[in-house]
């Protein structure tokens, strides 16, 4: 279920607060090689099955930066921010991979609300997700990311 907030300045009382999970996604080869398209890094153990069934994850694993783009699905599903003219992304923090994602495994965000400010003009969130991969204890991506909200 998305956390709503009616408004940017509401985010400013939940710090610390966990806001809640996205809905899971089964990552598929095809999403994987059409990352590899979009980006032109081919590497083997991304997008050849048969090689990378004898490398060390014996399948094909996802891309870490593509783990890490699924965040921009994930994050909306989990927040949701009301009565703004538009929200930005203005940046992230700390990315890390700490476990593979393997071709056909299910992921999902859960997202976290480290920190809230008021800055000119809005509210700058640092919202950390970590993309969680069903089964595993580590996530496949951690990052902290930085939006901002201005009021409508």
């Amino acid at each position: 279920m998305t956390r709503v907030f009616e408004h940017p300045e509401a985010l400013l009382a939940s710090v610390g607060e966990v806001l809640g999970e996205s809905a899971w996604l089964t990552v598929e080869q095809s999403r994987i090689d059409q990352f590899a398209e979009a980006t032109g890094d081919h590497q083997w153990i991304h997008v050849d099955p048969v090689r990378a069934a004898s490398g060390p994850y014996g399948t094909c694993i996802a891309h870490g930066y593509l783990s890490l783009a699924l965040v921009n699905l994930f994050l909306p599903q989990i927040v949701e921010v009301r009565g703004i003219s538009m929200g930005v992304n203005y940046g992230c923090d700390r990315v890390r991979f700490p476990n593979v994602v393997r071709a056909g495994a299910r992921v999902r965000g859960r997202a976290e609300l480290l920190a809230a400010e008021a800055v000119k003009g809005g509210v700058q969130a640092t919202i950390r997700v970590s993309v969680e991969i069903e089964g595993e204890e580590r996530p496949g991506c951690v990052v902290d990311t930085i939006s901002r909200y201005y009021p409508a």
